[in-house]
This record gives structure tokens, sequence and C-alpha cells, in this order.
């Protein structure tokens, strides 16, 4: 039925049920006898008390409502468009002075408020009997289960039923207040507590289970999900509030539970006004800034209105994603995407002395353990020598800050990435020492997401059916969320000085064979029975675990709990820059040992496999 249509229809409606509203306030004022003077001044006010209510009821909103989704909001609503009706003809005839008794308004308002709210409940109860042959009918249906019996769980039992196109309808809710438990929302019994999850699901069979609490913090969520994992149910999850900063709860809302909930880690925390005050107006350059840090580097610091921000990387696709993502959601920043590579020191030369950037955040490096173990070459040319070139630039057109984003792997190496990585430590606490340019590098392990990460790979390794690959059964790795690690490698370069190591705190390693387990659960499947784990031995190179400190590094607190700084370890400029010269000359000559000449510059640096 068109729009107009409908509107006309509930204006018939309502003019009908204000009349019999006032009929019926005469009734019971005078108790069923209506005298014949009674009747003249209904009909003399019969025009006037109609246009005026629903003049009322329109100015209110109330046929621009989709009445088949009403809830508490348009009841509201109603009541007061009701109220202010009937308080304007108390009003009309106290100025006129006419002969009706007041408390007929008094009785003709309650009296609207249950005729007319009546009608669109009635409304909404029949399009559901006929959308679902049943108010609660679940035949065929995902049966959901929702942690949280608050606002939120409230929310998303109203979304379900009213979005009939979802085929999910919900069977309960489980909170861990107990006081809620046995009491009704929204029709629906809170069931348990999260510690019944496994029971409740196992009852009531339960397909899929949403966890509806924005206010709990990651660690609580993070012991839900593990109750959660007892079951075979799909896990959904709405975000936290200060993720929903702007936006309403709602269906669209929800999302998937990811393996990041399940670190059961707060989120980060930085100084907004200390990392404002050496951004903000500033030219920033991000080499890299197309792969996984580099991209959210960006995202990151084009908040902080950079003067400039500056996008250099070799591969298009990425930069020219980053750049559209950028150019859309900051409408006036000052963006340039430049292609070129930081083994191209002419290219970057130019780059400099055209932009002469105040911050640079060096994160363009090749970083696949395995691949590199096989092109070491690249691997030097790349993180040894790009890195130099771009710390050489940044000292002779003095920029005032250089980060460098280093990797675990740079401590007691065992692979040739993690050794490069080291040599570009070496390389920035070196130049340290007689630039101007304040020099760092900022450490941490794997960051989960990445392009490279095992949670792609175990993602794709799942749509296929598996077997997911794990190398080892008791491997383990220090793991941290894009957007975390990207805090606080901007809050370590607002504490630099020079020439720090600043170690991020990664929390607890996590074993590779767990986080399998966890993605397959969370994909909706059983370890070793849908989904193979298969243990394929250690890579060339690869550890079991990983450090974040040298044995001769101490380390330092900070002001910022998450972030460390190791001991500054002496590099003599002249010996590095003499070992440097020897490797560039070698390093493309035939059955020349570059692993001997890295464990050579790298005293720690230990070949394995």
């Amino acid at each position: 039925m068109k729009t107009r249509a409908k509107v006309f229809l509930w204006i018939i409606l309502d003019i009908i049920l204000i009349n019999i509203a006032i009929y019926g306030a005469y009734w019971l004022r005078f108790d069923g006898v209506i005298d014949s003077e009674i009747i003249k001044h209904y009909k003399e006010a019969f025009f006037i008390i109609t246009v005026v209510k629903i003049i009322v009821f329109y100015f209110a909103g109330m046929y621009k409502s989709l009445w088949r989704y009403a809830s508490i909001q348009e009841l509201i609503v109603i009541v007061m468009a009701c109220v202010f009706a009937n308080a304007t003809m108390i009003s009309f005839i106290f100025l006129t002075q006419t002969f009706v008794p007041r408390s007929i308004y008094i009785i003709a308002c309650m009296l609207d408020i249950a005729l007319i709210g009546g009608s669109r409940l009635s409304y909404r109860v029949l399009r559901r009997y006929k959308n679902g042959g049943s108010f609660f009918n679940t035949n065929g249906k995902t049966r959901v289960l929702i942690v949280g019996a608050g606002d939120a769980g409230a929310t998303i039992i109203r979304e379900l039923r009213n979005h009939s196109e979802l085929n999910s309808v919900p069977i309960g809710l489980v909170d861990d207040e107990r006081t809620k438990i046995g009491r009704k929302i929204n029709g629906f019994s809170v069931l348990g507590t999260t510690k019944d999850i496994a029971q409740i699901v196992q009852e009531k069979a339960v397909h899929e289970i949403i966890i509806a609490i924005p206010s709990a913090g990651k660690k609580q969520i993070s012991e839900i999900i593990k109750e959660c994992k007892k079951t075979h149910c799909r896990l959904k999850i709405l975000p936290g509030m200060y993720e929903l900063i702007n936006e309403t709860v709602s269906i669209k809302a929800i999302r998937d539970v990811q393996i990041e909930d399940l670190l059961g880690r707060e989120p980060v925390k930085v100084d907004l006004e200390e990392i404002s005050g050496y951004l903000t107006d500033k030219t920033v350059l991000v080499t890299g800034g197309g792969g996984s840090i580099g991209s959210e580097l960006c995202r990151q610091i084009a908040t902080f209105n950079p003067s400039k921000l500056i996008i250099l990387d070799i591969y298009e696709n990425n930069a020219y994603d980053i750049q559209n993502e950028l150019l859309r959601k900051h409408k006036n920043i000052d963006l340039e995407v430049l292609i070129a590579s930081v083994r191209d020191k002419a290219r970057l030369d130019s780059i400099f002395k055209k932009y002469k950037p105040d911050i640079v955040y060096h994160a363009a490096a090749h970083k696949h353990v395995p691949l590199m173990e096989h092109s070491p070459t690249e691997a030097i040319k790349n993180n040894v020598f790009g890195t130099l070139n771009v710390v050489e630039c940044a000292h002779r057109f003095k920029a005032k800050k250089f980060v460098l984003i280093s990797t675990d792997k740079a401590v007691n190496p065992t692979n040739i990435m993690g050794a490069t990585k080291r040599v570009a430590e070496m390389i920035v606490q070196a130049y340290s020492r007689y630039s101007k340019t304040e020099y760092v590098a900022v450490r941490f392990g794997n960051v989960l997401g990445s392009n490279g990460s095992v949670i792609p790979l175990f993602k794709k390794q799942i749509a296929q059916g598996g077997p997911v690959t794990v190398t080892h059964p008791e491997i383990n790795r220090f793991f941290m969320t894009i957007s975390e690690a990207v805090q606080l490698v901007i809050q370590a370069g607002a504490m630099a000085k020079g020439g720090e190591i600043f170690v991020l705190n990664m929390g607890e390693p996590v074993k590779i064979v767990d986080l399998a387990r966890d993605l397959i659960r969370l994909s909706g499947f059983e370890p070793d029975i849908d989904i193979e784990i298969k243990f394929t031995g250690l890579r060339p190179g690869e550890k079991m675990y990983e450090e974040l400190l040298m044995e001769e590094e101490g380390l330092t607190a900070t002001k910022h709990e998450k972030i460390f700084i190791g001991k500054p370890i002496f590099i003599d400029f002249k010996i590095l820059n003499r070992d440097l010269e020897r490797l560039k000359t070698t390093i493309t000559e035939d059955g020349v040992d570059l692993c001997e000449l890295m464990e050579t510059l790298v005293p720690t640096y230990t070949r394995v496999g």
C-alpha cells in the first residue's frame, strides 16, 4: 500500500477513535446517562476537537512512523501527543467559557492513549503474525542466545524480531547479574549466567550466540568467549562502546567474533596531547605506507592534522587503496602518494629535498622469514641499505624525528630477515650519536591480521576445508593488533630523545596451535574433527619462541605502561660504516656466504635450519 494511502487511513481511523474516546468520556463521567444538552455541546465541539487533535498528532510525527516497528519510543510520542491535545482542549474551553466539565478531557486523554496506542500495537502484532505465521515461530530459523540482559540485549531482541529477513529468532538471554535471572526482557527470559552457556545451548538447541555487552572490557569479553567456545555455536559480538561512538546499537553493528577478542587486553590508551604536539602541522613521511603497518600509521597520523602526509611505497596497488581511503575520510588532508623504492638513493634525495619531512616513519621492509632465507641478497638490499638511504636523507635534510619499525626477530636472530633488521637498528643507534635528528627504533612482535601473518593463512585454509598447517605444537609468538601496535609506535615517537630502542609490552606469548584451534572454533567447526590441524616442522630460520630483548639490553620503564626502553648499546659509527661498505661491495659477488658476513656484522646472529 502506498504511503499516502496509509497516512489517509490512519487519519480516518484516528478521527473515529478520537470521537469514540470523547463519547466514552461523557458516558463514564455521567454514569451512562447522557442527556440532550450534553449531546448538543458535543456536536458543537465535534469539529474543533477532531481538527485540533489530528493537527497535534500530525506535528508529533505520528503519521511518519513505521508502526510495524513500533517500540517504547513511539508509545511515548503517542502519550505526549494525547496529553498535549487534550490539554489544548481544556485551555480552549477555559478561554471560551464553554460549559464542559474539564474532567471530560482528562478521561478522554486516557481513552485516547488506550485506543490510539492500542491500534498501533495491534497493527504491529498483525503484521508480525502475517509475516511469520506466529509471533514466536522458530521453525527453520537460526536460534539465537543473547549474552547481556541490558539495553543492548533488549535492542538486539527487538531488531531480530523486526527483521524477519534475517531468519533468526531469540530464544533467551544470559547475564551475570543474578537478580535478572528468571526475569523477562521483551518477552524472553534470562535463563542463567555466562557459566551456564554450554548447558543452555544444549537444552535450547541454540545455533548462534550474540555477545551484546558494549560496556564490557576486553578481559570480560575474553572470558565470555572462552565459555562460548565450549559449544559449537557461531559467535557474533556487538562492538565495545569505544567502537560504537556516534553509532547506535543495531543488527548492522554486530560482527563476527575475531581472534583479537580472545587476547583479553584493554584498548591501548595514548597521550593524545603529547602526540598532537609532534604531529600536528608537521610534514610526515611514511615509507612502506601501503603495507599493513604503514597504512595503519597513515590512518592514525591523518587524525592529528599534519600539514602534509607523504605515503611512499613501491607497490602501487596498496598505495592507491590507502590514498582513496584517506581522501574519503579526511576531505581536507594534504596528501602526497609517491611510488618509489627505498633502495633508490637518488629518488629519495629528490623527495627529501622537495618535501623536507619533519617526521619519518620507516616501515618499508622485507619481512617474510622463509622467503628471505632463500633470497638473502634482497633482504640485505632492502632492510639494510634501504634503511641506510632513508636514515642518511633524514640526517642531511634535517628531519626532527626518525622512527624505525623493527621486530622481535632482530633479537638474537636465527634468520637473515631478523639479522637485517638488527643491522637497521644498529644504523639508527649509530646515527643518533652525532646527528641532530632524533633516531629511534620500536620493536614489537607479530601483528594480528597483517599481510603474511598466520591469521589470514589460517582463515584461507579453513575456508578451503583444511588442513590448517602449524609448524610445531610448541611454537609460540607474541601478538598484538595492528591498531594498538601503531598507537604505541606513535606514542613512542613522542617520547623519543634519540638512540632508544622502544620495546612494546606484547602481553603473554600465545601458542600458534591454540590460535589455530580458536580460529577453527570461531568459524563454527571443531578442531581435528571438522578441520584437521597438521604439523609441518619448523621452517628455515624459524625459532620456537621470540624474544624482545638481548642480554646486554636492560629494560627501563616509561610513563606509558606498555612501552619500555632497551638500554642503548654503543655502536661505533666508523666501524659500522666500514662493515657496511664491505657488505655492499661483496653482496653481488658469486660464491660469497652472505650469512657468514652477517654473522660478523651481527655477533648475536646464529643460523638455524
